[in-house]
């Protein structure tokens, strides 16, 4: 039986399984690194232990430091988690050497699915239907190059011309390399149109199989899910039976033990397999709350030897999650500390966050998971778009409008999606901020002056005795009169932190929250975040104009232009690397480049000089 389990992950899934762990009377241990002291998991373990001596985006890949760290604290078994090392079959073999329990499948069934290349062969000897790989000589396209170590999107591009195919390889490689270890890549035929949908296996040492129903995660930005729901919307009955018998194939073929997923792309009836994850999901719980099982639970009774009842439990309803990540319209992670965080509502939210917490460029910019389960898809979609409609999220741009308007759109909610669902439809844009909004904040802005006021407080803000002009409030996002008041609406109750207007016989409350240099407004109908325009602006520019910036802390991985070079809107000027993955940074317009500020290897901080092109310049 285990007593101490150490968790070798950090954040959200450190999380989830310590809130199993809990519930099973089983003590837990956590490892951080030095960016991750202050961080909820930390706090929320029994033990933790800090992994000395390592950069910090390696922290979580020392096996022997999170060995010695299970020896330290006295731990009898070790959980993995989901990325880092979770499937890395040298870490399974040093926890088993140690004496420990493995929770998670053997070594030998992690390396036979660790190279994609491996298991496309044994899945086609299994019978699951496998697309063809194909040599460097590649005469059709698009094609996807693909890391044969990890997943997560990274180390992978659609290549669409030959002449970019040995650029777009040597890329992935060095990806792959950064994320994984292992730099090994291979070119497969592109399913464009088709769905991304996967199955949820979970086997015991007695030979019972399960197959727990697909998810379909076809909505990803840079290979990498968003959104994700079970069941999948899209398919008929018999495409998920063999879905569900190939999975229980694959995982037999390698005698497998414990929670893992094998991913297909389906089109039309055409079924083809993409790989096998041999660890638990970031999207499992849309398949707990519809099978109403704890697959962390699972995985740990499995581990310590229990036998799966003979039946897998019956699905009810339907569960659909959304990946809540800090970054921008671009895609671009964001870091920086969170100054609020709050998700009501009928839903799940899994996060390795709170409020106060530091976001660094070190790790992953997930903030968290909410997930919600209804009896119909419809009522899943309504309960989640309500709960992100009126979370409160100060502090760090994120992706939030992005999924509110994902799950608004016409298409999906007709369950017509798939993997290039977020490049057919613009869907990032937050359109302008909404008028009362932006009134409530200036008028809680007003109330807020008059509140510090040292002397007059009953007076009403910028009150004069002879009025010449109407009182304006300027944000970089909008501009608004707040004195008088537009026609048509009543200003109700006005406090620093709460503003309630009536317009046309309705009234609409805004609770309004204000940092240095931002003003959150949050309501039922959704979120605002404005900037205050200075009131005196300083005279000169701090930036020249052209200058392109670091939009993260990163590292200069390319320069690929130098000054004088004649560039074109989009070609790119330099590739920064942040996160363990590639950013490309292009030119907003045609110009020249007038100078570089950075070179190979430089790292550079957010808002940081990268580069001048002036536009236009012949």
């Amino acid at each position: 039986m285990i007593t101490r389990l150490l968790v070798a992950n950090r954040g959200e899934i450190a999380r989830r399984v310590f809130r199993t762990c809990r519930s099973l009377g089983i003590e837990t241990v956590a490892v951080f690194s030095d960016p991750d002291a202050g961080s909820p998991h930390v706090a929320e373990a029994d033990f933790a232990v800090r992994l000395s001596g390592a950069k910090p985006a390696d922290t979580y890949l020392d096996i022997e430091r999170i060995v010695a760290a299970c020896r330290a604290a006295g731990a009898d078994a070790v959980h993995p988690g989901y990325g880092f090392l979770s499937e890395n079959a040298d870490f399974a073999r040093a926890v088993l050497d140690a004496g420990l329990v493995w929770v998670g499948p053997s070594p030998e069934s992690i390396a036979a699915m660790g190279s994609k290349i491996e298991a496309k062969r044994l899945m086609g000897e299994a019978g699951v239907p496998v697309l063809p790989s194909l040599s460097a000589a590649v005469t059709e396209f698009p094609v996807l190059v693909k890391a044969s170590a990890g997943g997560g999107g990274r180390g992978m591009r659609v290549v669409r011309d030959a002449g970019a195919l040995e650029r777009e390889i040597a890329s992935a490689r060095r990806e792959s390399e950064a994320a994984f270890g292992d730099g090994t890549v291979f070119v497969e035929p592109l399913l464009e149109g088709a769905r991304h949908v996967e199955v949820q296996v979970l086997a015991d040492r007695h030979g019972t199989v399960w197959a727990l129903g697909e998810r379909e995660c076809s909505i990803q930005r840079r290979h990498q899910k968003v959104v994700e729901e079970c069941p999948s919307p899209g398919i008929t009955q018999r495409i998920r039976d063999e879905l569900c018998a190939a999975a229980v194939r694959a995982a037999r073929k390698i005698g497998y033990v414990g929670a893992g997923t094998v991913e297909f792309l389906v089109k039309g009836d055409q079924v083809a397999f993409l790989e096998m994850n041999t660890r638990l999901q970031v999207e499992h719980p849309v398949t707990e709350l519809v099978y109403g099982v704890d697959l962390v639970r699972l995985q740990i009774e499995v581990a310590e030897g229990s036998a799966l009842p003979a039946s897998a439990p019956a699905p009810q309803g339907h569960a659909v999650e959304v990946r809540l990540y800090a970054e921008d319209g671009d895609y671009l992670p964001q870091t920086g500390t969170l100054r609020r965080f709050e998700v009501p509502g009928d839903v799940r939210v899994d996060s390795g966050v709170a409020a106060g917490s530091v976001v660094s460029p070190h790790y992953d910019a997930m903030l968290a998971k909410v997930v919600a389960h209804g009896s119909s898809r419809e009522e899943a979609v309504r309960k989640l778009t309500k709960a992100l409609r009126r979370a409160r999220i100060h502090g760090l741009t994120t992706n939030r409008d992005l999924l509110l308007n994902v799950l608004k759109n016409r298409d999906f909610r007709a369950g017509d999606t798939h993997t290039g669902f977020l490049d057919e439809h613009d869907l990032s844009g937050t359109g302008p901020a909404d008028e009362l909004a932006v009134l409530a904040a200036a008028l809680a802005q007003a109330a807020a002056n008059r509140a510090a006021a040292p002397v007059l407080r009953s007076l009403p803000s910028g009150w004069r005795n002879v009025r010449s002009q109407p009182l304006r409030a300027v944000f970089d996002e909008a501009e608004v009169v707040y004195q008088p008041l537009p026609d048509g609406i009543e200003l109700i109750a006005a406090e620093p932190y709460r503003i309630v207007l009536e317009r046309g016989g309705v009234r609409h409350a805004f609770d309004i929250a204000h940092y240095d240099g931002k003003v959150c407004v949050d309501s039922p109908s959704g979120s605002v975040e404005l900037t205050p325009a200075p009131r005196l602006p300083e005279p000169v520019e701090q930036v020249a104009p052209g200058s392109l910036l670091a939009p993260m802390p990163g590292s200069v991985l390319r320069v690929e232009v130098e000054p004088g070079d004649r560039v074109a809107k989009g070609q790119a000027v330099l590739v920064l690397e942040a996160m363990k993955m590639e950013h490309q940074i292009a030119a907003p317009a045609d110009g020249v480049v007038s100078g570089v500020h950075v070179e190979k290897g430089q790292q550079v901080e957010a808002g940081a000089v990268l580069a001048i092109i002036q536009e236009g310049s012949s």
